[in-house]
């Protein structure tokens, strides 16, 4: 939970071209026989907005929430206590557990039959070691009074952790750790569903089905995009273990805690729904927004995440940071989402056949994001915004194909203008190339197509080639080159070009479509020699918590680290992060020189921390400092910056992501 352990090698994405095929699939064990989650439990836990300030008020205002604001009916069951609700002592006459008097004062057993009467069910956190994360009594030797407790009290649901687990490293040790709990909550004859929280430490994927109902493959989750994508890479490849009863679980619902942008937070919903995953909501639903809302009661894709198959998406295309997911459904669709965890728009193709639907004149293509079915001859596509995931449901198509509209895909590029975090960036007075295409992928074709480009007010639009197509055949494309030009006194901020398509289609029907480029302007650094944690990135990813400046890492709270020491040598001045992490900075071309000390931060002094500090501008890698551990002090890095448009700052975590606290100490650019 809060401890990273080293969990798996960090697996390389790469196009939606290229079919991944598994050669002798591993054998998935049988699953805990307990009749529960033959879907993936859906609820939620308080750890990730709420930390240790959990409360029996904070518990029984969910339950109130899930009601009220739809969650219960969109399948939303369990609500989940974590870690501190105990007091630090057990009862010395019984050897129980004791809840927190202050937090719950009605006791475990009183909230749970709150829960209770709005037809939910509670479950409860605790820790297969000596002690939970937090600090407070764990379970290890005391499973059957713990297991029984629970039972009496009314509980639904355990959380079991791995902290202070008296040193054990095998996997023998792990199974019996964690067996010994099974078998107690199965003496109570209560039914509780069972949450092995493992961190993915020793594969439990490949023992766990038989111990557990759910188990977690990898370290904690933060609200982060680096976070986020790390862990759908680590998720994706154990697709053959998952099934009715055992469920892989890549951690709790980030959605809504305002670390990510609502399309990082959709593709987070998207593919944990594709993968089969636990729905798990962790953030306060008190102050949830439509948006947040909008995302956690999406019914369409909540149905292919509790799909009655309980199959793991796999991937069948996974090359250049494009994924494209197949997950077979009851009755014989196919979900299949189309993931981009590039920084740059990108156009990502399949076709149903490949999905694994059977070969038909045509499919229905249903777009669980925008709840709308189109037809098409085969080709599933779209152009989709980086960090973002576009999902569908395909069938077969029946004898009304033509009522619904031909499915189209719409894309908008700027091939000579550097992309960062999904914005395109563009200079003030200088005039860029956008080159738009609108295909028709449906079995009937289009007529009277017509190209748009709308810019902001004060800027300049030119069409450079034809925007329109009388008739556009199935397969073909319109396409149409523009100039655009931003003001010369552009301001520095965030702006977007829309791009639009007006068509025809069947008899007298029209549709129109539109995709979104975002655009940034930005300023360059002031001249003189300036420290980078005085100037704005233009973005920030980080395995940990956010990016800090002129401090350490620390943990996941903004402004909780402490003077960035390496070594021994302490620094006023410098950007703590936790690898992986990258930083992205505007140059504008004015900038001569980099120079910085890197290292491992002594916070981390007792850790295996392992990472590597890369310099680039543009794709052009300028320093490199080689693996560093906690052992080796600062070293010097410089970089040559002349001409270059923008830097890059990366820390790799060398296929050990544990603990890596990563400072570019002193790090400062000198421009002119």
């Amino acid at each position: 939970m809060r401890l990273r352990a080293a969990v798996t090698a960090a697996l390389t994405v790469l196009t939606a071209t290229v079919v991944v095929t598994v050669a002798s699939p591993p054998q998935r064990a049988e699953a805990l026989d307990n009749g529960l989650t033959l879907t993936p439990p859906m609820g939620f836990n308080d750890w990730n907005a709420f930390g240790c300030d959990v409360s029996e008020k904070l518990i029984k205002d969910t339950a109130d929430l899930f009601v009220a604001g739809g969650l219960k009916a969109a399948g939303y069951e369990y609500v989940n206590i974590d870690d501190c609700w105990m007091t630090h002592e057990r009862d010395p006459n019984t050897g129980r557990l004791v809840p927190d008097p202050v937090k719950f004062p009605d006791g475990i057993d009183g909230t749970a039959e709150y829960v209770h009467a709005r037809g939910l069910k509670l479950g409860i956190y605790e820790d297969a070691g000596t002690a939970t994360c937090a600090g407070y009594p764990g379970s290890l030797g005391h499973e059957a009074v713990d297991a029984q407790t629970f039972a009496d009290w009314g509980v639904d649901y355990l959380k079991y952790d791995n902290c202070n687990n008296a040193g054990s490293t095998t996997t023998e040790e792990y199974i019996a750790r964690y067996s010994a709990m099974r078998d107690a909550l199965a003496s109570t004859g209560r039914p509780i569903v069972y949450s092995i929280c493992e961190w993915g430490v020793n594969a439990p994927w490949t023992w766990a089905p038989e111990v557990g109902n759910l188990w977690r493959t990898t370290g904690d989750i933060s609200d982060n995009w680096g976070s986020l994508k790390s862990i759908i890479n680590q998720n994706k490849p154990l697709h053959p273990y998952a099934g009715p009863g055992a469920f892989n679980d890549p951690d709790m619902l980030e959605v809504g805690n305002g670390g990510m942008t609502d399309v990082e937070y959709r593709t987070h919903f998207a593919l944990w729904a594709m993968m089969a995953a636990p729905l798990l909501i962790g953030t306060d639903l008190r102050r949830a927004t439509p948006a947040t809302m909008a995302i956690l009661t999406n019914t369409e894709l909540i149905a292919v995440d509790q799909d009655k198959l309980g199959k793991q998406a796999r991937p069948i295309a996974d090359a250049g940071g494009l994924t494209v997911f197949a997950k077979p459904l009851a009755g014989g669709d196919v979900a299949v989402a189309l993931y981009n965890e590039t920084d740059a728009p990108a156009s990502i193709r399949t076709d149903a056949h490949s999905a694994g639907l059977p070969k038909a004149a045509g499919y229905l293509v249903r777009d669980l994001w925008q709840h709308s079915t189109a037809e098409t001859a085969g080709t599933i596509a779209a152009t989709v915004p980086a960090h973002g995931t576009a999902v569908y449901r395909v069938s077969v198509a029946g004898r009304d194909w033509r009522r619904h509209p031909p499915l189209t895909q719409l894309s908008a590029t700027l091939p000579d203008a550097p992309v960062i975090a999904g914005q395109v960036l563009v200079e003030p007075g200088r005039p860029v190339t956008v080159r738009t295409a609108f295909v028709d992928d449906g079995r009937q074709p289009v007529r009277d197509a017509a190209a748009t480009l709308t810019a902001p007010d004060g800027w300049s639009v030119a069409v450079k080639s034809s925007p329109v197509a009388p008739i556009l055949p199935t397969g073909h494309t319109l396409k149409t080159r523009w100039k655009v030009t931003p003001p010369p006194g552009a301001a520095p901020g965030t702006y977007q070009l829309t791009a639009g398509a007006v068509y025809g289609w069947g008899t007298g029907k029209w549709g129109i479509t539109s995709t979104i480029v975002p655009l940034l302007v930005a300023a360059p650094p002031p001249t003189g020699t300036t420290y980078l944690s005085d100037l704005a990135w233009l973005s920030a990813s980080n395995a940990w918590g956010p990016v800090e400046k002129d401090m350490s890492n620390g943990e996941t709270a903004p402004r909780d680290g402490h003077t960035i020491t390496i070594n021994g040598a302490t620094y006023p001045k410098g950007l703590g992060t936790n690898a992986p992490s990258e930083l992205d900075y505007y140059l504008g071309g004015t900038c001569t020189g980099l120079r910085a000390d890197v290292g491992i931060d002594d916070e981390k002094d007792n850790s295996p921390a392992n990472a590597t500090f890369q310099i680039y501008t543009g794709s052009t890698l300028k320093a490199d400092s080689g693996p560093m551990t906690s052992a080796d002090p600062a070293k010097p890095l410089t970089a040559d910056l002349t001409g270059a448009q923008t830097l890059r700052l990366v820390v790799t975590d060398n296929g050990t992501p544990d603990s890596d606290h990563a400072d570019w100490a002193g790090i400062r650019i000198t421009c002119s």
